[in-house]
């Protein structure tokens, strides 16, 4: 259905855009739009022509010029000096009210996004305002570990307990309180995608988890690094850097020649070992969580 604001500039447009050219929007900044750009990218795979009730638009003088996916996570995408585009954007979003557990994407698009919302859908369990956004698209800066591989089926009773931890610490709570089988079934399809890593080894009590990291968001242009966890006993050992040095190899090789994340700020180890990976920063996310 289509949605027009009463000053006749932009339209909200919901379910009938036209999915190449939301590609377009999201192709202005590959490394910032990426979690909303795979969802297209995945549509336009299957031979569909059009967004469906997920993806929203902001439509001006005939020109699409801002996006935004409507799922679990609600993702903007726009100029961030578009101030009109994300009125419209947050407009969709009040009329539809709350469904999804955060917001998350370019800083200035979420805070501009909660600005506008959150008098009706606050307040927020937390609001993580800076996350630096990091690239890299050559060779690690560190040797590689050679222990670190995809997963595979067999890992996952080691995996699916070492990815709970990871989602533990990172947002606060359990992903499998209450049940957790939609959480269990997104590991096992990352593991069957070929976007796991792991690296596993012989511990005390026998094997054991040092090394994860997931690519949680891919297009052709970018694959986002996500759920990178070291247990705690093996942190400070350079695990991470090495691991994600692994990480970034097989990515640049196999999968898109640019390989991304995003990090909490105050996060000072993880900088660390991403810097030390030969990341460099190139923006800023941030996530406003329900």
């Amino acid at each position: 259905m289509g949605l027009r604001r009463g000053d006749g500039r932009t339209s909200a447009v919901v379910g009938e855009i036209d999915l190449a050219e939301a590609a377009a929007v999201c192709a202005a900044d590959p490394v910032a739009s990426v979690l909303a750009a795979q969802r297209i990218e995945a549509a336009r795979d299957t031979g569909a022509r059009r967004g469906g009730p997920a993806l929203w638009g902001a439509r001006r003088a005939g020109e699409l010029v801002g996006i935004c996916w409507a799922g679990a996570n609600l993702v903007p995408v726009c100029a961030e000096q578009d101030d009109e585009a994300l009125d419209v954007l947050a407009g969709i979003a009040l009329r539809q009210g709350r469904r999804c557990s955060s917001i998350v994407g370019p800083a200035g698009l979420v805070m501009g996004m909660w600005l506008r919302l959150e008098h009706a859908w606050g307040p927020a369990r937390e609001v993580r305002a800076e996350q630096p956004s990091m690239v890299i698209d050559h060779a690690p800066a560190v040797p590689a570990d050679p222990a670190v591989r995809l997963g595979r089926v067999e890992d996952l009773p080691l995996l699916i307990p070492a990815c709970v931890a990871m989602f533990t610490e990172e947002v606060g709570y359990s992903p499998v309180e209450g049940g957790g089988g939609s959480y269990e079934s997104r590991v096992r399809s990352l593991v069957a995608s070929g976007r796991s890593f792991v690296r596993i080894d012989e511990g005390p009590a026998g094997p054991e988890v040092v090394f994860k990291a997931e690519l949680g968001a891919v297009t052709r242009q970018v694959a986002q690094v996500q759920g990178v966890w070291v247990p705690p006993a093996r942190r400070g050992q350079g695990v991470a850097s090495a691991g994600m040095a692994a990480v970034v190899q097989a990515t640049l090789r196999d999968t898109a020649p640019v390989v991304s994340l995003y990090v909490n700020s105050f996060n000072t180890p993880a900088l660390g070992a991403y810097r030390r990976a030969g990341f460099r920063e190139v923006g800023e996310y941030a996530t406003v969580l329900f």
